[in-house]
């Protein structure tokens, strides 16, 4: 493992808007304001070194492009609290700043990434404000330029989850990235342009009878037979990185398709490949067969709900989908089965579902439970592989630090190809690592 010093901070600056806005309060959608989302979504990037680039002249692109686009996105140099009668969140808009770390390594370089971190904190450092509480009035943006041993640079960049979701953020990075390459010549001509609106997913008056109805699948608890928890808190988690390719992604659909029932629509890749990680998962960690597991995954809502949201939205624009099974099922049934169970929890999020989670959540703050679950999120059709700040491509996309969550991760050149990443409970790493590489049961 890394020491803790393995990256110094050299430069920390406040960015605010090159053309300040007035001081305003602005609501935060009921989506918005979810327990769950209250932490910070933190995206690693990694360029390889190119003798071309001057640091100097980078790292000024950096916060002139900064303080360029938080003009039209002015809500990341705010801060987030609770609105006073405690009925969600808001942003108190003042034009506080984001902020803009610079720093060095002398014991990384580019192909450190090719692997996965040895620990869960490892690469920690690359984004050293770490903020542990998004209401403490801490600045919603954070992005750190880390210069590595070999030239090559690590970009890490934290949003405060509540602000945005993955697509807004990751609007943002291609923005952000354009502006400091010199694609586009100002702020201004950014496409799509931001909108707030987040009025839009608030609960509507037309639900309000679903008061009294049971909440969503994915906010419903489930007994814990096993002191589930205790598994990912009393033992040490190893990060895990594995990589689909095309061909491993061809195979695993037509395993799954061989089985398929009889009516049953043919299955998507990510549909295949998150029950393949669920089922994986499942039988490494050996719990009893009736216990109950959930697959958590966002769904996109932008086009899902009536109206369609307006292109630009960056605002928190999904919901979990909620697929359900005990971990017998899982063990002892086929990969059709549980690609069946992803492909009905999709289908089952429209916009009266996406209504009656708005209108739960701010009702009765619902939040969904650990116990039985494992959370994926889909970072692969985000655009993030596409963040190129002059100095090409990512040759790395992925976390800060690794989690029990599941991320899906674009591959460096390889438009078929699908990484994930998942730290896993010691005593279940091996067998999971066997289970989830072995594509043919």
């Amino acid at each position: 493992m890394a020491a803790s010093n393995s990256v110094q901070v050299k430069h920390v600056h406040v960015i605010t808007p090159a053309d300040p806005p007035p001081p305003c309060l602005l609501p935060l959608s009921a989506i918005d304001s979810q327990l769950f989302l209250r932490f910070t979504i933190e995206y690693l990037l990694i360029y390889t070194p190119s003798s071309a680039l001057d640091r100097s002249t980078i790292s000024s692109s950096f916060r002139v492009a900064l303080s360029q686009l938080l003009v039209f996105y002015f809500p990341l140099s705010g801060r987030v609290r609770e609105r006073p009668d405690g009925s969600g969140l808001e942003v108190v808009s003042r034009s506080q700043g984001a902020l803009f770390l610079e720093a060095v390594s002398d014991c990384y370089s580019a192909a450190d990434f090719d692997r996965p971190p040895r620990s869960v904190a490892e690469w920690r450092r690359f984004l050293a404000f770490s903020v542990e509480d998004v209401l403490d009035g801490s600045p919603p943006l954070v992005v750190q330029l880390t210069w590595l041993k070999d030239g090559a640079a690590a970009v890490g960049v934290g949003f405060n989850h509540c602000i945005c979701d993955g697509i807004g953020s990751a609007e943002f990075l291609n923005s952000f990235a354009d502006l400091a390459a010199g694609r586009l010549r100002a702020a201004s001509e950014l496409k799509p342009t931001p909108v707030w609106d987040r009025h839009l997913l608030n609960p509507q008056p037309q639900f309000c009878h679903r008061r009294s109805s049971s909440p969503p699948p994915e906010f419903q608890r489930v007994p814990d037979l096993c002191r589930f928890m205790s598994r990912f808190t009393d033992e040490p988690l190893v990060p895990t990185a594995v990589t689909f390719g095309k061909t491993h992604l061809t195979r695993l659909k037509s395993l799954a398709h061989s089985t398929r029932r009889p009516g049953v629509a043919a299955f998507t890749g990510f549909e295949v490949l998150a029950a393949h990680i669920w089922r994986s998962w499942a039988r490494s960690l050996k719990l009893p067969s009736n216990q109950t597991l959930k697959l958590l995954f966002s769904i996109n809502v932008r086009k899902r709900i009536k109206p369609n949201l307006p292109s630009g939205y960056y605002g928190n624009a999904f919901v979990l989908g909620c697929a359900q099974a005990t971990a017998g099922e899982l063990a002892e049934k086929k990969l059709d089965h549980a690609a069946s169970l992803v492909k009905k929890a999709k289908e089952r999020v429209g916009d009266e579902h996406v209504r009656h989670v708005a209108e739960s959540v701010s009702e009765s703050r619902a939040c969904p439970d650990s116990v039985g679950v494992l959370i994926l999120s889909q970072w692969s059709r985000l655009g993030l592989e596409k963040v190129d700040f002059g100095m090409g491509r990512p040759v790395h996309v992925g976390p800060v630090c690794s989690d029990r969550y599941c991320i899906l991760l674009p591959v460096y050149n390889q438009t078929d190809a699908v990484k994930t990443m998942l730290a896993v409970p010691t005593s279940a790493v091996d067998k999971y690592e066997s289970l989830v590489r072995n594509v043919a049961t």
